[in-house]
């Protein structure tokens, strides 16, 4: 399952291509609660048909009866990129279904230019960053290649935004967890693969839309090239596996790292990088384990919901309070009891 962004410019391409009228709406800034965060993007057609959002479903509604032919709308008119915005007062936000105090404020593309989404897609579509800057003033969209993310801004004039490639997670160790966490990974749009050098495991590994890859973990880690939007996790339980692809990981940009285990199969293996691969405190501090957030999780589905947890909270940025981490929860608990 491709990222809903990739999704939304990919759909507006096709739209314009068969000769449809496209709005193109970017969720540009926020005060207060929100929905939906700045960058989001939804397409709307000429007929009412929509996909993407920027709200839970109000604001879409409105946009359709503005701007499309379903409700006998003014339909979309013709000229630069406008700015609109919503919930300003509390009758506004009630009647938008925003949150208390919420207000949004949206970029409305009018007709965007099929040759610039066309140029965009191919370079999203092989892994590439893109920086995509919109004047307001002139809807002239500037492309950009680039190698590191830059936050989503917005000046009144210019949009900038940093689009592709979509997440990506390498999961070490084709087992039962692996192929829950896969899943859930998948529909929250990021590109799995997974790796294990042994036959009896990854030949019957199979979730439908991740990459199986045969290898040891450091070359497979290597050669997928980790990034600021890749995760990284041993899953296999076999020190020898986990190790190796952690030494690697450990040395890249990968946002998220961790390895199944329990708190003392943990700190031995923070030991044993420490002593026997030349690893320190300081090298270690992104290593993650035991992984996933504290729910009481048994099975490998409900860990898998813990891990994906965690694994999210870290990709958008989110500072996880100390009773939700697995060490301090169970040792709380021991306290307790």
């Amino acid at each position: 399952m491709e990222s809903i962004d990739l999704l939304v410019l990919r759909t507006a391409r096709d739209w314009l291509q068969a000769g449809e009228r496209v709005l193109l709406a970017t969720v540009a800034r926020t005060w207060g609660s929100s929905p939906r965060p700045v960058g989001s993007m939804m397409a709307l057609r000429g007929d009412g048909r929509v996909i993407g959002s920027v709200s839970g479903g109000c604001i879409e509604d409105d946009l359709i009866h503005r701007y499309s032919t379903a409700y006998q709308g003014d339909g979309m008119p013709e000229g630069p990129p406008r700015v609109v915005r919503y919930g300003v007062s509390a009758d506004e936000a009630h009647r938008f279904g925003l949150p208390c105090g919420g207000t949004l404020e949206l970029i409305l593309e009018f007709a965007p230019a099929l040759a610039s989404l066309a140029q965009l897609l191919p370079l999203l579509d092989a892994g590439k960053l893109v920086r995509r800057e919109l004047d307001l003033r002139t809807g002239h969209v500037q492309l950009t290649a680039t190698n590191a993310p830059e936050q989503f801004s917005f000046d009144g004039q210019r949009m900038l935004n940093t689009l592709g490639p979509g997440y990506r997670l390498l999961l070490i160790g084709a087992g039962v967890l692996a192929e829950y966490l896969a899943t859930m990974a998948l529909f929250n749009g990021f590109k799995v693969a997974v790796c294990d050098p042994r036959p009896e495991y990854i030949d019957g590994w199979n979730v439908p839309g991740a990459d199986k890859l045969v290898g040891m973990p450091d070359d497979v880690v290597r050669a997928f090239a980790p990034d600021l939007r890749t995760g990284i996790v041993g899953l296999s339980h076999d020190p020898k596996l986990d190790d190796l692809a952690l030494l690697e990981a450990l040395h890249s940009p990968a946002f998220y790292i961790g390895v199944i285990g329990s708190r003392r199969n943990s700190l031995l293996r923070r030991e044993r990088l420490i002593e026997h691969f030349g690893e320190s405190e300081a090298s270690l501090r992104r290593l993650r384990g035991p992984i996933g957030i504290y729910i009481g999780s048994k099975t490998p589905a409900e860990i898998a919901v813990s891990v994906m947890a965690e694994i999210l909270a870290t990709k958008n940025g989110v500072c996880l309070p100390s009773a939700v981490n697995v060490s301090k929860a169970k040792r709380a608990l021991e306290l307790d009891s």
